[in-house]
């Protein structure tokens, strides 16, 4: 048997690949990419497929989306629409039972995505000199490509563990801890 992490692409993959073991989990886990957060809030989606021909050997699911925010899409934007787009889904696909989900966003604003969450456990002053980078350069992620925030945050903060043990991982920590030792 096998956990399932469905997530949106390979950043998050590889992102929860060294949250595991940082955690030191060592349990089998499967990663379904699904190439955006629109192919896992529709239930029709390829991937799904994939899914179920693997359903025997699954014992748990975890859905990972990001929240992104709600002007920029009020249909799936913002952390209450997509839990509830998800929760429907997971309803629909008759995995309720299976399933756990964790939202990823700046846990103070409930906005953003992976990197919004990774960059939440800078101190004020590191985020700060972030920011003044991107507008110095004119460097716009939030127009393009948000992984930007993440290569500057491995560039100029080397840690390897993505500051790992700060409190804003408690709760992503929290569902993979009850996911793998309850497995």
């Amino acid at each position: 048997m096998s956990i399932a992490i469905i997530c949106e692409g390979k950043n998050d993959k590889d992102f929860l690949c060294e949250f595991i073991d940082f955690l030191e989990f060592k349990k089998k886990v499967d990663f379904y990419i699904f190439s955006g957060k629109s192919f896992i809030l529709k239930s029709d989606s390829q991937k799904y497929k994939e899914l179920f021909n693997e359903l025997e050997q699954i014992d748990k699911i975890l859905f990972i989306v990001d929240a992104d925010d709600q002007k920029n899409d009020s249909n799936y934007g913002g952390f209450k629409n997509t839990q509830a787009v998800l929760n429907k889904v997971i309803n629909e696909l008759n995995l309720d039972e299976l399933s756990q989900t964790y939202i990823m966003c700046d846990p103070r604003t409930k906005k953003g995505y992976l990197e919004s969450l990774i960059l939440s456990t800078l101190e004020d002053e590191q985020q700060k000199c972030i920011q003044c980078f991107l507008k110095c350069t004119g460097w716009k992620p939030e127009k393009g490509d948000k992984t930007v925030y993440h290569r500057l945050y491995k560039t100029g903060y080397p840690n390897p563990q993505h500051n790992f043990k700060h409190e804003n991982f408690n709760s992503l920590k929290g569902i993979l801890k009850n996911f793998f030792d309850n497995y």
